[in-house]
């Protein structure tokens, strides 16, 4: 990805998150998580997750989920994506899923509610692998969108929009294959100071029953920007044949 650098919150945000690395953070949840007797559950779409206050801390730390307004005594909770428990309990193997112990148990019932959901796990896990913090990017009419660390210190560099083709290379996805669709998302973004990142998502097969299949797929990045006349003309004085 090319970076046009990072928009901070504050003039000490910056100075915190270099203290606080992204994966020395992730590094403790792991830990800390693993050898809590925490472990989520379904409720509606998503997840919840009960858990101590050492690993909530830390879940906000890294920005996993959502913590919910009720608590009780030295329990706290948060709600859980479906791409955020998967890459808790598979990626980082350190959740627990209350009635479905086995990792393709959990597959299968994530892809049972949403026959996509491999395409985005997918693009998910290509971008929390590099320290990204992802959201939902719904408000802003993208799939995801990105932060440099925690959003409570800085804003999101990037505006996330996943597409995919199958084995064959033919695309599946029909995401921005019309201009007006480009024209509206690179004009919304730039409005709120994101830059469009395409993923495609390469080698999809729809009949992905195990989570280890994900290794035939890659994931393409690709910028798109708007074209600039005044900044890409050539200053050179014009050539005349002689």
């Amino acid at each position: 990805m090319e970076l046009s650098g990072p928009r901070w919150k504050t003039k000490d945000a910056s100075q915190e998150a270099n203290s606080n690395p992204m994966s020395e953070i992730i590094a403790q949840l792991q830990v800390c998580l693993s050898n809590s007797e925490s472990a989520a559950f379904p409720i509606g779409t998503d997840f919840l997750l009960e858990t101590v206050p050492e690993v909530a801390n830390l879940l906000n730390g890294t920005s996993f989920g959502t913590e919910l307004g009720t608590s009780n005594g030295s329990k706290r909770y948060f709600q859980l994506t479906p791409e955020e428990t998967f890459y808790l309990h598979h990626s980082l193997k350190c959740l627990k899923v209350d009635d479905l112990i086995d990792v393709n148990d959990l597959w299968n019932f994530m892809r049972n509610r949403n026959e996509l959901f491999p395409i985005y796990y997918r693009a998910y896990m290509h971008l929390r692998s590099k320290n990204w913090v992802v959201k939902s990017g719904t408000k802003f009419g993208v799939d995801y969108v990105v932060y440099r660390h925690r959003p409570e210190l800085v804003h999101s560099e990037y505006a996330v929009i996943v597409d995919w083709e199958n084995e064959k290379g033919e695309k599946e996805g029909g995401r921005l294959r019309i201009w007006s669709d480009l024209h509206c998302a690179i004009r919304l973004c730039n409005g709120v100071a994101k830059a469009v990142l395409l993923l495609n998502v390469m080698g999809y097969e729809v009949k992905f029953s195990l989570p280890e299949l994900l290794e035939r797929t890659t994931v393409d990045e690709r910028q798109i920007t708007r074209w600039l006349p005044d900044q890409c003309r050539d200053d050179c004085l014009p050539l005349h044949p002689s």
